[in-house]
């Protein structure tokens, strides 16, 4: 009686074993951004988490038990990649960065940033680069561990923690010496003191090293800090643990400190200058520019885009983007998000446009670019092997970029969150 136990309950999970592995969903776009190009009469077919192929439908073997989803006059794209977000943070506009930090509880940061992981996912981001909880300790690591458990939906995070910066380089701030209040980032110093930190936080379950090489320390504005070693020492610890150092700087010595340091990425760049951008070619350093950050400061300031002549921040960062993209650097998509609303990514991508970056290149710097940035060997394309994140907007973004923001399907790890 055992045996035939036994057997009958081979043959069933046998059974369900088959039955998962054929569960198969047929995409039937009017076209495909494999990350690279656009193409026309492509199908994707996906099993289980991942794409099983993609190609014209005379090269592909579909399945007769696959489930058909039309997706007329939309193009496919893989899941889109944010390069620079703060899921911690809601814009300025709507309580100053200061006052987030010092009197939004932890717990009240913590819902925030469940619903901003929600908005970016529905947005067709489905991985983020969160660069730092500004004074929210490590709890982006217990955001992205519920994330992946299927407790709440939102996209895969690169966690970076706290940050890393010098003493008294960075806020909130107090003229009350005897008070210290919560800061934005952890502070290190010294060769030994930044290599304990940089250990400390990967302990902690950052993915990537954050540094400010620069900082609004003083009236004068923007000035740097790390040394050199002090930023070598970082580069050289986290790169042994397998992870990218990435840097913050607005400022020309800032960034000269970073490059000579050897980060993987840096964070705004409006500190570049040609010479700068002809290093970071030859060094393979990316740029993430932020360029949405910087207008919707300016907004905030009351500048009216298109009526108002631009503020000087606004053509800075437009020379130095262009002298970025003669140099042919690296360009990584990533707005600074937090700054101005998650579930509004897309903002840097038009504006990516809109300062001289093809469309498609634009579609490859949010995809195919900042997964080989970043590492992700398994995102950014849609190709048989990878995981299956895809999304679906109507009509063409390689001719129209304002179509990534009309998302009509959202689709992580081969499950569906948004189909309209």
């Amino acid at each position: 009686m055992k045996t035939f136990q036994l057997f009958i309950i081979t043959i069933l999970s046998a059974f369900s074993l088959n039955a998962q592995d054929t569960t198969y969903m047929l995409l039937k776009p009017a076209r495909v951004f494999d990350g690279q190009a656009i193409h026309s009469n492509w199908l994707v077919l996906v099993k289980g988490k991942h794409i099983e192929a993609a190609g014209e439908p005379s090269m592909m073997k579909i399945p007769a038990t696959a489930k058909i989803i039309e997706l007329k006059g939309m193009t496919l794209l893989p899941g889109l990649i944010e390069g620079h977000s703060h899921l911690f943070l809601h814009p300025y506009n709507e309580t100053k960065w200061t006052d987030q930090v010092m009197n939004e509880s932890r717990a009240e940061r913590t819902a925030r940033a469940v619903e901003h992981a929600k908005a970016t996912l529905m947005a067709g981001f489905t991985t983020v680069r969160d660069l730092g909880t500004e004074g929210a300790a490590y709890d982006d690591v217990g955001l992205k561990a519920a994330i992946s458990k299927g407790v709440i939906p939102g996209p895969r995070m690169l966690v970076a923690t706290r940050a890393i910066v010098t003493t008294g380089a960075y806020g909130p701030k107090s003229n009350v010496a005897e008070w210290h209040p919560v800061l934005g980032a952890e502070e290190a110093d010294g060769v030994e003191g930044i290599s304990r930190v940089v250990r400390s936080q990967i302990g902690y379950g950052a993915d990537v090293v954050k540094l400010y090489a620069d900082y609004w320390a003083t009236d004068e504005g923007a000035t740097p800090t790390f040394t050199v070693d002090e930023l070598k020492a970082a580069v050289a610890v986290a790169n042994s643990r397998g992870r990218q150092v990435v840097v913050h700087s607005g400022t020309e010595e800032g960034m000269r400190r970073a490059i000579t340091a050897g980060a993987s990425t840096i964070e705004h760049g409006d500190g570049g200058t040609p010479e700068l951008f002809k290093m970071m070619k030859e060094k393979g350093i990316a740029l993430c520019p932020t360029l949405a950050a910087t207008e919707a400061n300016d907004r905030y300031r009351g500048w009216k885009k298109g009526v108002d002549a631009d503020p000087e921040d606004v053509k800075t960062k437009r020379k130095m983007f262009r002298d970025a993209l003669n140099a042919g650097v690296t360009i990584c998509m990533g707005g600074d998000v937090g700054v101005f609303a998650h579930g509004e990514n897309a903002r840097e991508m038009l504006m990516m446009a809109e300062y001289g970056m093809k469309p498609v290149d634009v579609l490859r710097s949010a995809t195919s670019v900042n997964a080989g940035v970043f590492g992700l060997k398994t995102l950014g394309n849609i190709k048989a092997g990878y995981l299956a994140d895809i999304i679906a907007v109507e009509g063409n973004p390689a001719e129209d970029i304002k179509a990534v923001q009309q998302v009509k399907l959202v689709m992580k790890d081969g499950k569906i969150y948004l189909q309209k």
